[in-house]
C-alpha cells in the first residue's frame, strides 16, 4: 500500500481503498473481519489487566460472528449502542454473495433503515440492484479480559510461531465455573511448552512436582502432614485397584460392587466351591467377591469371610464423620486384611471443601501400615473423561513396591494426565494461606493384631532382582540412559498438536478417530495388513497392552518366548504375572538377532508358544531386521503355530540404513496365514513417541487380526484409554506425517542426524574405556559389553549424596549382579545390565537424552574408567 498512496492523494482515492484489506491469516478474513481480529490480538499485549477495548464494528457479517471474534479470544463483551448505516454505493458485496454460496454462513443486511428483519447478502445484492436501498448495523461493543493474565499468556505463547493454532483458540464458555478451569490451565501448557525444549524424566511414582501438590494440598486444607514420598500416581482408579491386587495377589478380596467393573472377569467368576468342577484350592488364582459399600454390611462380611484385602468406599452418609472409617481399620486390622478405602466421591476439589470424616481422622492419627487411601481424580469442570488417580500410603515400603509396580504393569502415568490436574491443584494452593503453625502432633496407629498379607512371592522377586528405574533423593542429579524414553527438544509441530487440542471446544467423533491414521501408518511404515475383522485398541503407554497379551497368554496356557537380548521390562513384567517363560538363545556373531534356525530349535518342544519380536528396530541393541529376515522368522514361527507379536515402539528413527529397504510384511503375512497353522497370528504393538517425535504425548496401539485374542484381551477390561485430546493430537501428527509436512519431516531428518551423529561419540568414549560395543542402526539406544572390567575389583564409595564425610567405602569384584550399582554410586550414571538385557555381559544404554545430560553421561563413563584403573 504505501507504494501505490502518495503523500497527496486525493481524499476520494483513499476512500475507494477503505472498504479493502490483505488477508491477515485469521479465521475471521472470510468474513471481512480479519483486521479487526488482528487488532483485537495486538491489543491484549498493550491492555492493561483491568482496561477496556471500545469498537465499532459493522454488522454485515452478523451480530453472532461480531459476538465471537471477542469472545473466544477471551473477552466479556457489552453492546454499548447499535443503529443501522445505509451500505457503501460503491461496495460490491457479491463477493458475500459467493460465500454464502459455498458455505451455511448468511449475512445480516437490512432493506432500508427501517427494516428490522435481516436479509442474507444473495437478498440483500438483488434488492439493491432493483434500485433498493440496503443497510447493515453499526455496533459499539465494550470489551474486557475476562483473565487478563492467563489469556496474555496464551497469546503471548501463540504468537511466538503458533499463530495456525490461533484458529482453534476457543475461550468462549457459557459457565464461569469452566472458564475458571480451563483458560489458567491453558496459561500454564502454554508456559510449559514455550519453556521447556524438553520434557525431564520422572519417577514412575509420577511427576514430583505433582505429588508435592497433592501432598499440599492434603496439608493446607485438610492439615494431613503428607510428603511426596506417601503418594504413588496411577494412569486411573480401575488401573491403581487392579495393580493393588497383582501387587499382593490374595486368594480372597472383598471389593465394593460399584469398583469390581474393570477387574478381569476370571477374579470374579473365580470361586473355589467344593464339589464343582472348578474346584481346585492348590490353584493360585485371586478371587474378588462384589460386597455393598454400606460399611455395617461390609464389616459383616469382613468378619465372616475374613479376606486378605478389602477395597471399598463409603456411602455419602457415612463419609460425613470418621466413625465407618475407624470401623473398617480396627476389623481389618484385628484379622490382617489390607484395606483400600477410596474416597473419590468425597474429595473436592474447591477452595471449600465439604467435611470429611476420613481427611478429619488422618489430621489426627496417621495412617496404619495396614491401610492406604485410594481416589481417582475426575471431577473437573471442563472433561468428564479425564482421568488420575493416586494412592496415599504412610508406609514407605508400600509406597516403594506400588511405585515399581506402576513402572513393570503401566510404564507409567502420561503426563498429560497430571498436568491438567496438577494445574487445579497449584490454584487452589495459591489461593490459601500456608498455616505458619507447627502441624498438630498425631497419634500413631495402634499395635497390631495379625500380619497382614506381604506381596506376591512373585512381585517380591520382581521388585527385588529386576533392573527397574533407580529411585531419586530429593538433591540426586542422576542421569538415566537406563529409561525407554527420548529427552530430544520437542518440535514446533508436536506443541502446536498439543497446545490445539486442549484449546478446541466441541470436536465432532471424526476428528478424534484415530484408527483411520493407524491403519494407514502401519500400511505405509510395515505393510501390515488389516481388514474389517481388525481390532484396534489404545492406550497411553504400549507397556500396559503388552501386558495384557502376557495375561492372554497365560489364560491360553501358553509359553512367552523372549530372545535373548530383549526389553527387559517386558521380562520382568512377565515374571510379575507369573507367565511361563523361556530366553530364546541368540549369539554373537548374528548380533544377537532372532533366526530361523534358532526358532526351530526352541520351539521344538514348546506348547503353544508365543513369541516376542521388537522390530524392525530392536530394542535394546538397535541393530534393524531386514524385511527377508523377518519373513524368515515368521515362517518359522507359523510352523509351530506360534502367537507372535512384533514391538515397533522403538522404531521410526533409523540413522544407518545401509540398503536396508524398510518393511513390507503383507505377502508374507497373506501366504502364512492361508497356509500356516490355524493358531498362527501376528498382533502389532507399538508407539508413536520415537516415529513422529511426540515426546510427552503419550500414546500406545495394539493391532489384533485372530478372533480368539480379541475375545480373550477384552476379558481384562481396566485399560486407561487415552483421553479425547491425545487422540486429536496425534491424529493431526499422523496426518502431518503421511503428508511429508516439512515442519515435521525436518524435525525427524534433524533428530535421526543427531541420533547417528550420539551414536557414533558414545561407541568411541565406549571403545575408548574398554568396552566392546555393538554398533546400533537406528533407534535410542545401544548395547556394549564392558571387557576391560570383568572380574576387576573396584572400590566404591557407598554414601548419600548429602552425607560425604561418613562415605564408607566398599569393594566389588566386577560382573553383571554389581556393574550397575558400581557405575551410579560412582558417577551418576544409570545404565542396565546384562540382567536387563538377558545377554551376560552385555549392559543398555540409552543415548536421547538432554544435551547437557549426554555430555555429562560421557564424562561418567571416562570417570569410571578412572576409578577402575586406579
Amino acid at each position: 500500500m504505501s507504494k501505490i498512496i502518495t503523500e497527496n492523494a486525493s481524499e476520494e482515492f483513499l476512500y475507494s481503498l477503505s472498504n479493502y484489506c490483505a488477508l491477515q491469516g485469521f479465521v475471521e478474513d472470510q468474513f471481512g473481519l480479519g483486521l479487526i481480529a488482528r487488532a483485537v490480538e495486538e491489543g491484549i499485549s498493550v491492555i492493561k489487566p483491568m482496561g477496556i477495548m471500545i469498537f465499532n464494528m459493522g454488522g454485515r457479517p452478523g451480530q453472532a460472528v461480531c459476538k465471537r471474534l471477542f469472545e473466544r479470544r477471551g473477552f466479556h463483551i457489552n453492546k454499548l449502542w447499535q443503529t443501522k448505516v445505509i451500505q457503501a454505493a460503491d461496495t460490491d458485496i457479491s463477493a458475500l454473495v459467493e460465500i454464502e454460496k459455498n458455505s451455511p454462513h448468511r449475512f445480516e443486511f437490512f432493506m432500508g433503515l427501517s427494516g428490522d428483519q435481516p436479509i442474507c447478502a444473495r437478498t440483500a445484492w438483488a434488492y439493491g440492484k432493483a434500485g433498493g436501498q440496503i443497510a447493515h448495523a453499526l455496533s459499539v461493543y465494550s470489551c474486557q479480559l475476562r483473565q487478563p493474565n492467563q489469556v496474555k499468556k496464551i497469546f503471548e505463547f501463540l504468537k511466538n510461531g503458533f499463530h495456525d493454532v490461533s484458529s482453534s483458540l476457543d475461550l468462549s464458555f457459557k459457565d464461569d465455573s469452566v472458564a475458571d478451569e480451563k483458560i489458567p490451565f491453558l496459561a500454564y501448557l502454554a508456559g510449559e511448552l514455550k519453556g521447556s525444549s524438553s520434557f525431564p524424566y520422572e519417577s514412575p511414582a509420577g511427576s514430583k512436582h505433582f505429588r508435592n501438590l497433592i501432598a499440599g494440598f492434603m496439608k493446607i486444607y485438610h492439615h494431613i502432614p503428607l510428603n511426596s514420598n506417601n503418594v504413588v500416581i496411577f494412569p486411573s482408579r480401575a488401573v491403581a485397584i487392579e495393580n493393588s491386587l497383582r501387587l499382593f495377589s490374595p486368594h480372597l478380596a472383598i471389593v465394593d460392587e460399584h469398583l469390581t467393573r474393570h477387574l478381569p472377569r476370571q477374579w470374579l467368576t473365580s470361586l473355589a466351591i467344593e464339589g464343582t468342577e472348578n474346584y481346585d484350592p492348590s490353584k493360585d488364582a485371586i478371587t474378588v467377591i462384589e460386597a455393598p459399600k454400606q460399611s455395617d454390611l461390609m464389616v459383616e462380611l469382613i468378619k465372616k469371610l475374613k479376606p486378605q484385602v478389602v477395597i471399598t468406599g463409603m456411602a455419602q452418609f457415612e463419609a460425613v464423620t470418621s466413625s465407618a472409617f475407624v470401623q473398617l481399620l480396627d476389623i481389618t486390622r484385628e484379622i490382617g486384611s489390607r484395606l483400600f478405602l477410596d474416597i473419590s466421591d468425597q474429595l473436592e476439589l474447591s477452595s471449600l471443601p465439604s467435611p470429611n470424616g476420613v481427611l478429619k481422622y488422618l489430621a489426627g492419627t496417621r495412617l496404619p501400615s495396614h491401610a492406604a487411601i485410594l481416589c481417582g481424580l475426575v471431577k473437573n469442570q471442563v472433561y468428564s473423561d479425564l482421568e488420575v488417580a493416586f494412592v496415599i500410603s504412610e508406609e514407605e515400603a508400600i509406597f516403594k513396591a506400588l511405585s515399581k509396580t506402576v513402572e513393570v504393569l503401566e510404564g507409567n502415568t502420561a503426563p498429560i494426565r497430571q498436568f491438567y490436574y496438577g494445574c487445579l491443584f497449584h490454584e487452589l494452593l495459591a489461593f490459601k494461606l500456608t498455616d505458619r503453625r507447627p502441624p498438630a502432633e498425631r497419634e500413631c496407629e495402634k499395635a497390631k493384631s495379625v500380619e497382614a498379607i506381604g506381596f506376591a512371592s512373585s512381585a517380591i522377586s520382581v521388585l527385588n532382582d529386576s533392573e527397574l528405574s533407580i529411585s531419586e533423593e530429593e538433591k540426586s542429579s542422576l542421569i538415566h540412559m537406563d529409561v525407554d524414553q527420548s529427552f530430544l527438544p520437542i518440535p514446533s509441530p508436536v506443541r502446536a498438536a498439543i497446545f490445539e487440542s486442549f484449546a478446541r471446544q466441541n470436536m465432532a467423533e471424526s476428528e478424534i478417530d484415530v484408527t483411520p491414521s493407524i491403519k494407514q501408518f502401519i500400511e505405509s511404515n510395515y505393510g501390515f495388513p488389516t481388514d474389517n475383522s481388525t481390532e484396534f485398541v489404545y492406550t497411553d503407554f504400549s507397556q500396559a497392552l503388552f501386558n495384557r497379551l502376557i495375561l492372554c497368554c497365560i489364560q491360553e496356557g501358553g509359553t512367552f518366548c523372549f530372545p535373548a537380548g530383549s526389553n527387559g521390562n517386558y521380562v520382568s513384567a512377565a515374571k510379575f504375572l507369573k507367565a511361563n517363560i523361556i530366553s530364546i538363545p541368540t549369539d554373537s556373531a548374528s548380533g544377537f538377532k532372532l533366526t530361523e534356525k534358532l526358532l526351530d530349535g526352541a520351539l521344538d518342544t514348546v506348547s503353544k508358544p508365543w513369541v516376542y519380536i521388537s522390530g524392525p528396530t530392536i530394542n535394546p541393541s538397535g541393530l534393524l531386521y531386514s524385511n527377508k529376515e523377518m519373513e524368515n522368522i515368521l515362517t518359522a514361527c507359523a510352523k509351530f503355530g506360534a502367537r507372535v507379536v512384533i514391538d515397533t515402539s522403538f522404531s521410526g528413527l533409523e540413522f544407518d540404513l545401509g540398503g536396508w529397504g524398510g518393511w513390507d510384511l503383507g505377502a508374507t503375512l497373506s501366504k502364512l496365514t492361508s497356509s500356516g497353522n490355524s493358531s498362527f497370528s501376528v498382533s502389532l504393538l507399538g508407539g508413536l513417541s520415537l516415529q513422529i517425535l511426540s515426546g510427552v504425548l503419550k500414546f500406545g496401539f495394539l493391532v489384533l487380526n485372530h478372533p480368539y485374542l480379541v475375545n480373550a484381551f477384552y476379558s481384562f477390561p481396566g485399560l486407561s484409554k487415552p483421553h479425547s485430546t491425545v487422540k486429536y493430537a496425534i491424529k493431526k501428527l499422523l496426518g502431518l506425517n503421511e503428508q511429508k509436512a516439512k515442519d515435521l519431516t525436518d524435525a525427524v531428518a534433524d533428530q535421526t542426524r543427531k541420533l547417528k551423529s550420539r551414536s557414533q561419540r558414545m561407541k568411541e568414549t565406549l571403545e575408548k574405556c574398554g568396552w566392546e560395543v555393538l554398533q546400533p542402526y537406528g533407534g535410542v539406544s545401544m548395547m556394549a559389553k564392558p571387557s576391560a572390567y570383568l572380574n576387576k575389583a573396584v572400590k566404591i564409595k557407598r554414601t548419600a549424596d548429602d552425607d560425604v564425610q561418613n562415605a564408607t567405602t566398599y569393594e566389588v569384584k566386577l560382573d553383571d549382579s554389581n556393574i550397575r550399582e558400581a557405575i551410579v554410586k560412582s558417577t551418576g550414571l544409570c545404565i542396565n545390565s546384562g540382567l536387563w538385557t538377558g545377554i551376560p555381559g552385555y549392559s543398555r544404554f540409552t543415548f536421547a537424552l538432554e544435551e547437557s545430560d549426554f555430555e555429562r553421561a560421557l564424562d561418567c563413563i571416562i570417570k569410571f574408567k578412572d576409578i577402575v584403573s586406579k
